[in-house]
C-alpha cells in the first residue's frame, strides 16, 4: 500500500478533536462573563473581543522555564516508524497506518517496502461533508482494534477525521500526572476538559484519582465508556459529562468545587452540543481563568495543550503566565513543544504546543 510521493494533501484536515466542541462567552469590562450573540460572525466576534479588554494584571508573575521539549519514544504500544513527503508511518499495536502530516516536509528514510506493509492508508479523498476515507490492505480489517497505554487497554478506531482515538504525544503529560497522583498520598481530583476518548481519564483513574471527564461530543463520551469497560475500570470513580466545557467550568466555579489536576486540551475551532462556537484565540484566556479558579488549595498541575494553530508556544505560555499572575500559590510555568521520535532514524516530529503550571516548591 504505497502512498503517493510529493503530493500535497489538498483537503483541509479536521481539527484533532473534530466534531461538536465547546464555546465560550466574552468577558465584560468589569471582569464578568458576557455571552456573545449567538449568530455573530467571525469578524464580529474578533471585533467584540478587541473592544472588551481583559483586566490588567500588574502583580507577581509565576516563575517560568522555557523552552521545554517533551518527547514520546517508540515502545511496544506505539511507534512512529517514518515520516516524509507530507506523510507519517505509525505502528499502533497490531496496526500499521499511513496518515497525512503537513509538517513532514522532508523526505522519507525507509524503503517503500516498509510503507507498502501498512494496514491502512488515510486517502485524503473527501465527500460532500469533507470527511476522509481509509483504504485497507485487507478488506476484512475491522473498524476497531485493541490498544494499550502503559498496560491500560483501550480501543483504537478508524475515524473519518483520520484520528484513531489517541494522541501518543500526550504520553509525557499522562505519565507525569500518574506520578503526581501516586506520590500525593491523598485523594486527588482530576478534571479532564475536552477529554475525547478518555485515555487520560483512565490513566488518572488507574492511578487512584477521582476523575471528571467533560466532552461536548456524545460519540466521544460513548467511546470513552467503551474504553473504561474494556480496561476493566468500571469500579473506578469517573464522571462522564457531555456538556459545553466553558459552561461546565463556570458552573463548577459558582458551586465552589475544586480540582487538584486540570487537563485542558481544546481544539483550534469547534462547536458545542447546542451549536456554540469555540475559537481558541478568542476564548482560551477566559477558559484558563476559569480553570485557575477551579484549582484547589493543594493544586498539583494545570496542563494546556494546543494543536493545529499557527502560533508560537510563547502565545499559550503568556496566556498561562497572565492567568496565574497573583495566584494564591507560587508556581512555575513550563512551556514548549510535544514531539515524537522516529523509531529508525530518531528524527523529531513536532505535534503540538503546551504550557504547564505546577507549584514552584514541587520537586
Amino acid at each position: 500500500m504505497r502512498p503517493p510521493r510529493n503530493k500535497k494533501n489538498k483537503n483541509k484536515s479536521a481539527n484533532r478533536n473534530s466534531g461538536p466542541r465547546d464555546a465560550a462567552p466574552n468577558r465584560g469590562r468589569d471582569g464578568s462573563f458576557r455571552p456573545k450573540p449567538k449568530h455573530a460572525s467571525k469578524t464580529e466576534t474578533r471585533e467584540a473581543a478587541e473592544l472588551v479588554p481583559r483586566p490588567r494584571k500588574t502583580g507577581i508573575r509565576p516563575s517560568e522555564k522555557l523552552p521545554i521539549i517533551l518527547e514520546t519514544q517508540p515502545d511496544e504500544d506505539y511507534a512512529l516508524l517514518d515520516t516524509g513527503d507530507g506523510l507519517k508511518l505509525e505502528q499502533y499495536g497490531s496496526m500499521r497506518l499511513v496518515r497525512p502530516e503537513q509538517q513532514a516536509i522532508w523526505g522519507r528514510s525507509q524503503p517503500d517496502s516498509e510503507w507498502d506493509a501498512a494496514t491502512a492508508l488515510f486517502t485524503g479523498d473527501t465527500d460532500e461533508e469533507g470527511l476522509g476515507r481509509w483504504r485497507f490492505s485487507d478488506e476484512r480489517t475491522g473498524e476497531t482494534w485493541p490498544m494499550a497505554f502503559d498496560g491500560i487497554p483501550y480501543f483504537g478506531r478508524f475515524t473519518s477525521f483520520r484520528h484513531v482515538g489517541v494522541f501518543p504525544e500526550q504520553a509525557a503529560h499522562w505519565r507525569n500526572m500518574s506520578k503526581a497522583i501516586h506520590s500525593a498520598n491523598r485523594e486527588i481530583r482530576v478534571l479532564n476538559l475536552f477529554g475525547y476518548t478518555g485515555v487520560a481519564s483512565l490513566v488518572a483513574a488507574a492511578a487512584g484519582a477521582h476523575v471528571t471527564h467533560v466532552d461536548a461530543s456524545k460519540k466521544a463520551i460513548g467511546w470513552a465508556r467503551e474504553n473504561q469497560a474494556f480496561a476493566k475500570l468500571e469500579n473506578k470513580p469517573i464522571r462522564w459529562i457531555c456538556e459545553d466545557a466553558m459552561k461546565f467550568v463556570q458552573r463548577e466555579v459558582r458551586r465552589g468545587n475544586t480540582y487538584d489536576i486540570i487537563l485542558l486540551d481544546p481544539p483550534a475551532y469547534g462547536r458545542g452540543p447546542n451549536g456554540e462556537v469555540w475559537q481558541l484565540f478568542d476564548h482560551l484566556p477566559d477558559m484558563i481563568d476559569g480553570c485557575r479558579d477551579l484549582l484547589s488549595d493543594q493544586p498539583e498541575m494545570l496542563v494546556l495543550t494546543a494543536y493545529a494553530i499557527r502560533a508560537s508556544f510563547f502565545a499559550i505560555h503568556e496566556v498561562m503566565m497572565d492567568s496565574l499572575t497573583d495566584f494564591k500559590r507560587k508556581g512555575l510555568v513550563e512551556s514548549g513543544e510535544l514531539i515524537i521520535r522516529e523509531k529508525y532514524r530518531n528524527r523529531a516530529l513536532s505535534t503540538s504546543m503546551f504550557a504547564r503550571w505546577t507549584p514552584e516548591e514541587r520537586p
